[in-house]
């Protein structure tokens, strides 16, 4: 299950020198050559100390230093192109997998079956790291602690800083120990600038009228977005990689805004993995980044639901 765990297809061949920052904003190219550091640096490179008589002391831990890095920004400012430099650059066994990939990973093999088959790892990279289910904060501060004390490192990205998940989702006062212990384990860092996804393309999401005919060659799906709606009900969200495998293209018919969050947030998840997979989206309807009422764009899904509609909008747009 660990050899699946690597850099979606888009960003196979992602290194720190084909990362292009933009100019306006420097903590692009800042962060970019912090994030290298921290992986050339690597686990226990600190030089053991000699004893005043020549002999070598064994290396005094530094109770200070941060285990992982945590890239925080906004949408397609590139994070993921980030983190998945790391994982090729990182020597020795090394993982790259979303949140939700991780937190099956557990529901598959057990909390200790996955830290017995990560146990040795020297990087493990989580893109997009969401904490929506409080039983997935402390599974996920469980595991870290569990693997840094092995001397497993983490680099990890997400739209809210580490202090801050959860706020809005659920009582994150109640679990204010497990954020904050997972957040003092990472070196935090803010990338600013604009979508790339929108810089050329200041257009909404692509309609068509005739979904079935707008198919490009190959593999292609065709369904009302409705009922893909409401079989992701039937269907866990780590099973989604599995159905857009193999896709060049998924023709969806009649989008309808939502009016259910829980239906929303599948469909969120549906996109992620579309877009890791580079799947085309052709659809008729209404636009796929205006399927979010004002109500869900207010709440506590907000960072989740603009992600969602920059990637439609490369994905319908896609040549």
């Amino acid at each position: 299950m660990a050899d699946s765990l690597v850099p979606p297809p888009q960003f196979a061949d992602a290194s720190f020198d084909s990362y292009r920052p933009d100019p306006e904003y420097p903590s692009q190219a800042s962060v970019r050559d912090a994030v290298a550091a921290f992986v050339v640096a690597g686990p226990g490179s600190a030089a053991p100390r000699r004893g005043l008589f020549g002999r070598r002391r064994a290396a005094v831990s530094d109770t200070g230093a941060k285990s992982g890095v945590y890239l925080d920004g906004g949408f397609g400012v590139g994070k993921t192109h980030l983190l998945a430099a790391a994982y090729h650059a990182a020597t020795g066994r090394k993982t790259f997998g979303t949140f939700i990939e991780y937190t099956a990973l557990v529901g598959a093999l057990g909390f200790q079956g996955t830290v017995d088959l990560l146990r040795g790892t020297s990087l493990v990279c989580i893109d997009e790291f969401e904490l929506d289910d409080p039983g997935d904060t402390m599974v996920m501060t469980r595991l870290i602690k569990e693997l840094t004390e092995t001397g497993t490192r983490f680099a990890a990205t997400s739209n809210t800083p580490p202090g801050a998940l959860g706020e809005g989702r659920f009582a994150a006062q109640d679990f204010l120990r497990e954020i904050q212990a997972m957040s003092d384990r990472f070196d935090t860092m803010r990338i600013d600038g604009l979508d790339y996804r929108r810089r050329a393309v200041d257009e909404s999401a692509g309609v068509v009228t005739d979904v079935e005919g707008a198919l490009p060659a190959g593999t292609v799906t065709l369904d009302d977005f409705r009922a893909v709606v409401g079989h992701l009900a039937s269907v866990h969200p780590s099973k989604y990689v599995a159905m857009v495998e193999d896709l060049d293209a998924v023709g969806l018919t009649d989008v309808q805004a939502f009016t259910d969050q829980t239906d929303a947030l599948r469909w969120v998840a549906l996109v992620d993995r579309l877009y890791d997979a580079q799947v085309r989206i052709v659809a008729s309807g209404t636009p796929l980044d205006q399927v979010y009422p004002d109500a869900m764009l207010n709440g506590g899904y907000r960072k989740k639901y603009l992600r969602a509609a920059s990637r439609v909008v490369a994905l319908t747009r896609a040549a």
